[in-house]
């Protein structure tokens, strides 16, 4: 099987000046890695390089160059060298997600019950969660709380004024300089 592909790729290795002028415009215009190597590939087997050596300048395995090769031989078109459409996983992050979250926010964690006075993205998932029966991952909150324009920052604690200061420095010297050279002194 293996010794026909090559065969195959061999005899078809010459390309027709439209296809090289495809291939060079698929390497010009893509924005797709993929693409750009697979056509990268076809263009130089035409070119007579050995398809060991072009899989190991691309860093794939040789078997994925005749793949790519023997794609476009069959169809002679760049789009051979596209990848297929694939679906991913179903986003679960729902409209109903975002307004909740939204409504969350405009209040406070006290008003349900937790004892935290800011809200934080495992308290929200754990809100969202009892809400709606949904696990959401942290990623996926910080992501929505990114898109409604939300930034976290870390809480700063502040601590009340001193009631005693103006008994602590009610009785300055006039001199401020012999003030501080006497807290200097008292320091050594």
């Amino acid at each position: 099987m293996m010794l026909r592909l090559k065969r195959a790729i061999m005899e078809s290795e010459r390309l027709t000046a439209s296809e090289r002028r495809q291939l060079l415009n698929v390497l010009r215009q893509t924005h797709d890695l993929r693409q750009y190597r697979r056509a990268l590939a076809v263009l130089e087997s035409g070119c007579g390089k050995a398809a060991a050596e072009i899989a190991e300048s691309l860093q794939v395995s040789r078997q994925s160059v005749y793949n790519w090769i023997e794609a476009f031989r069959q169809t002679r078109d760049v789009q051979a060298l596209a990848d297929a459409p694939r679906c991913g996983r179903p986003v679960s992050w729902s409209g109903q997600a975002q307004a909740l979250l939204q409504t969350l926010l405009k209040g406070m964690p006290q008003d349900l019950g937790y004892f935290a006075t800011q809200w934080t993205v495992p308290l929200l998932q754990e809100q969202l969660w009892h809400s709606l029966g949904c696990h959401y991952s942290a990623r996926t909150v910080r992501r929505s709380l990114h898109r409604l324009g939300y930034l976290w920052k870390r809480a700063r604690y502040v601590l009340a004024p001193d009631p005693e200061r103006e008994k602590k420095t009610a009785n300055l010297p006039r001199r401020a300089w012999l003030a501080r050279a006497q807290r200097a002194a008292g320091r050594r």
